[in-house]
């Protein structure tokens, strides 16, 4: 069997695959000499076969455990149980994929009845020896034995309170003690078995943990949100212990090499003293900045800023580090690349590139596109926030953004009310990993405890969520479900504002601005483009979409939907008319009012896209949804029409269709009606002509949609192909056009090329294509689709992300076709999978020129495009 454990010194950066991103740093910072306590990583190769057996350890996985557990011992010169030298060791989870606070840590394992007392003696500090101790007991029984947290923090609050303690450091040794006997009955009475009083058993136990979290629901929910794989598994790491609980001049920290919120060059962290492990982003106690070290601790605090600068310039980006003071030593117990916020991501990108430490292609890589997303949402309007009332004005800005919502204390009641279609801001005094969903389901997050890199901080900025920690002049009360501050209360569902930006929390709604491009944000988009192969057009129609999209760099429209043109109410009147009429001339008379409509929004259209390239996808729908529906509006539109209800009916029931998607739409609509789509045309290039004449040369771009057969297409472009002929010998003008399909059935996949050499681009309806080669509605498939990815029947939703073996091979075989029949044509992506970033990597990969999506999801499509262009040069 492969090598399963290996300890720090035997591994490297380059081996997290294996060692998670946790084991192989601190094999990193081994060789790079820094001060790591010692230890050994268990492989994720061992997770996933321990999770295949059954959650059962393999005796190979032991015996290694076993022999490197003596090497440990010898490296170091300690032992479990040791009368003089005593091991105590930390057990952490560490994936591939940062995973903060979504899996387990136990700490101070190796300690028991006997070795407490050791501990005491060896350091001559019973407090500190007990206080250990009932942090393993505490953490061991959550943990290994799932006993609730509150079993153990009821009584201790309970103890605190009944003998005047404010803080946890003010119990005596004595009452520690007291406390960890009641906490061993606590094992007993919901365990139904005793504390594990051997050190191997503990460990054993422990890894074993550590594997079964990595399927807990918290981080497959996690792992769901962010796109991570669930059959990668997470490494265990085994460290031995330092103590920041060691008294005055210890301490427990967590710092940033810059600002993870505004991307500001300084260091950016805060520690507790006499304090340890979790303490710090579990939130319970409000930290120190960690500017403030240099003065408590200046040599430490000196130490820390050069390992710091040297680890950011070997990783070259933002590092997190975690570090533990134990008598005024220094120690790093992790590094990794650190969470930031869009807008941080955007600087440091920058600002590396700047100072020579990145290129402009790695760049690139160092801003999550999903991250985005942040950028472009709206901000509070000054003047709105000068008259809103003040709830806080304590908090710490988290987590940028604005938002609005109705106030909820727990995360049940979030996720149930979102689900609900109702905007909630969760509001609690610290929140934990088991808060994920509903913390995913609010706009917001409000808490009372916890600092900058507390657990609500860190899961905030990574999602991208609006979020304020440290409210101390607020008072959150979970149980009655209200919130008292200074100039009132708060009551469950009341409506707040949260501005993560400053930090503060208003009563009530308040009006938002638009959000402002920064110089960082436009100089990295600007290199993004630069990186890009794949164009980034915008699927849109009305005006504030189409300004929005080329704000955003859109270098063209890929699909203007013109169906949304016939809906207006005078229009609709004149579509009713064409498609009732049983005469010709009365349908022509319409269609020419239509036309008119249209030549307007066409001309619009146009102009605003000036000179870029713009693709007209004409009429797709099927009929019968312009047609009323319901007695009463069958009775309005009957009146309107001047015709009887009796025949609006009958020709509601002959346009009925039992599976309307699959039925009379698209280019089977203009065969039968073929004015339809030579008044569409007309429309298009009687615009074109208008703006011609005032010297815009526009790049209008015609798409026939559903064509399964070359014989459609050839016939469709005929008829387009003569109107647009007449129409330039009326105006004198020589207009210039594309003639092009929209590829979504499989049939024209597998025609593509015979296609080809009719069209003049090609552009790939994603949704209709995966509707048609799966046999699934997409309209309907969502009652569905969660089962097949849940059961991993389907790895992703492929309405969301390609289909890479159908779908996708589809595709693959229709540009190749293409591309060998017309190597000069243009083939696009318009459907919903252009805006995708898995899906962009995909189809940058084939010969596609360009892929098209909403407006808001055009800066992180021109960056997946990069990226995939990036990662395509590594391979």
């Amino acid at each position: 069997m492969s090598k399963l454990v290996y300890a720090f010194d035997e591994g490297h950066k380059d081996l997290k695959d294996l060692l998670g991103g946790k084991g192989a740093n601190l094999s990193e910072m081994k060789c790079l000499g820094l001060p790591v306590p010692d230890g050994f990583t268990i492989t994720t190769e061992a997770c996933i076969d321990y999770l295949r057996r059954g959650q059962s350890l393999s005796d190979e996985v032991k015996a290694q455990l076993t022999e490197q557990l003596q090497a440990f011992s010898e490296r170091t010169g300690k032992a479990f149980s040791s009368d003089d030298n005593l091991l105590l060791v930390s057990v952490r989870s560490g994936a591939k994929i940062s995973m903060p606070g979504m899996m387990d840590t136990i700490l101070n394992l190796g300690l028991n009845d006997e070795n407490v007392e050791k501990l005491a003696e060896k350091t001559n500090d019973a407090r500190f020896a007990y206080d250990c101790y009932r942090r393993l007991l505490q953490m061991f029984g959550e943990v290994v034995y799932n006993i609730p947290m509150t079993a153990f923090d009821t009584y201790f609050d309970g103890y605190k309170k009944e003998h005047g303690y404010v803080n946890d450091a003010d119990i005596s040794s004595d009452g520690l003690k007291e406390i960890c006997n009641h906490y061993k009955e606590v094992y007993v009475e919901n365990a139904y078995k005793p504390f594990p009083q051997e050190p191997l058993d503990q460990l054993l136990e422990a890894v074993e943990a550590v594997f079964r979290s990595w399927d807990n629901d918290r981080a497959r929910v996690y792992r769901d949100l962010n796109d991570i794989p669930h059959d990668i598994g997470t490494a265990v790491n085994v460290q031995e212990m330092v103590f920041g609980n060691s008294g005055s001049k210890s301490g427990t920290g967590v710092a940033f090499t810059r600002n993870p919120v505004t991307g500001e060059p300084k260091l950016f962290g805060e520690y507790l003293l006499n304090a340890q492990g979790e303490d710090v982003v579990a939130g319970i106690r409000t930290p120190q900045d960690i500017a403030t070290l240099k003065e408590q601790l200046p040599h430490v605090h000196e130490a820390f800023v050069k390992v710091s600068e040297q680890l950011e310039a070997h990783y070259k980006d933002m590092q997190d580090i975690e570090f533990t003071i134990e008598n005024e030593q220094l120690y790093i117990l992790q590094t990794r690349n650190g969470k930031r916020t869009a807008k941080a991501a955007m600087q440091i990108a920058v600002d590396l590139v700047e100072e020579g430490v990145l290129t402009k292609e790695e760049a690139v890589t160092k801003v999550d596109v999903k991250s985005i997303d942040t950028l472009l949402h709206p901000t509070f309007k000054e003047e709105a926030l000068e008259e809103a009332e003040v709830v806080s004005k304590a908090g710490l800005p988290a987590s940028p953004g604005a938002a609005t919502g109705r106030v909820v204390f727990s995360a049940e009641e979030a996720k149930l009310r979102a689900e609900q279609g109702e905007k909630v801001i969760l509001m609690r005094p610290e929140t934990s990993p088991e808060d994920i969903e509903g913390m995913i389901a609010s706009e917001a997050i409000v808490t009372t405890h916890g600092g900058m890199t507390s657990h609500a901080a860190v899961v905030a900025r990574g999602m991208g969520k609006c979020c304020v920690t440290g409210c101390s002049d607020l008072d959150i009360d979970t149980v009655n479900k209200t919130v008292t501050y200074a100039g009132g209360i708060i009551n469950e569902l009341d409506e707040v504002s949260v501005d993560g930006a400053d930090g503060d929390i208003y009563v009530g709604a308040i009006e938002t601005t638009s959000a402002e491009n920064s110089e960082a944000f436009d100089q990295f988009m600007a290199w993004a483009k630069e990186v890009a192969r794949l164009k980034v057009r915008m699927n849109a129609e009305t005006k504030p979409d189409i300004e929005a999209g080329y704000q955003f760099d859109a270098m063209g429209i890929g699909l203007v939907r013109t169906e949304h043109m016939f809906f207006g109410a005078e229009r609709l009147v004149e579509m009713r008319r064409f498609i009732l009429s049983s005469d010709q001339e009365t349908r022509i008379q319409a269609l020419n009012k239509i036309r008119d409509y249209q030549t307007e929004d066409f001309e619009q259209i146009f102009r605003l896209s000036g000179e870029r390239p713009t693709i007209v996808r004409l009429l797709d729908p099927p009929l019968h949804e312009f047609l009323p529906k319901g007695d009463d509006e069958v009775r309005n539109v009957a009146q309107q029409l001047n015709i009887s209800e009796q025949q609006l009916n009958k020709r509601i029931a002959e346009l009925h269709e039992t599976n309307p998607m699959l039925g009379h739409r698209g280019c089977r609509l203009a065969i039968t009606y073929p004015e339809l789509y030579v008044m569409q045309a007309e429309a298009i290039m009687g615009s074109v002509a208008r703006l011609k004449e005032e010297g815009i040369n526009c790049q209008p771009e015609i798409m026939i949609p559903l064509v399964s057969t070359v014989e459609e297409f050839k016939l469709l472009k005929a008829q387009i192909v003569e109107c647009v002929d007449q129409l330039m010998e009326e105006t004198g003008q020589s207009l210039t056009y594309l003639i092009g399909t929209m590829i979504e059935t499989p049939r024209a996949c597998m025609v593509a090329g015979a296609l080809a050499e009719e069209c003049d681009f090609f552009s790939f309806g994603t949704n209709d294509l995966t509707q048609l080669t799966y046999g699934f509605s997409r309209d309907d498939a969502g009652k569905f689709i969660n089962e097949y990815v849940t059961n991993n029947i389907l790895a992703v939703d492929p309405f969301q992300t390609i289909d890479r073996d159908g779908v996708g091979a589809l595709i693959d075989i229709a540009v190749t076709q293409a591309k060998a029949a017309k190597p000069s044509l243009k083939i696009g992506v318009c459907g919903e999978l252009g805006g995708d970033p898995k899906s962009i990597g995909y189809f940058n990969n084939l010969a596609i020129d360009y892929v098209s999506c909403s407006p808001f999801r055009v800066p992180g499509a021109i960056l997946a495009t990069a990226q995939s262009e990036v990662e395509r040069g590594r391979l």
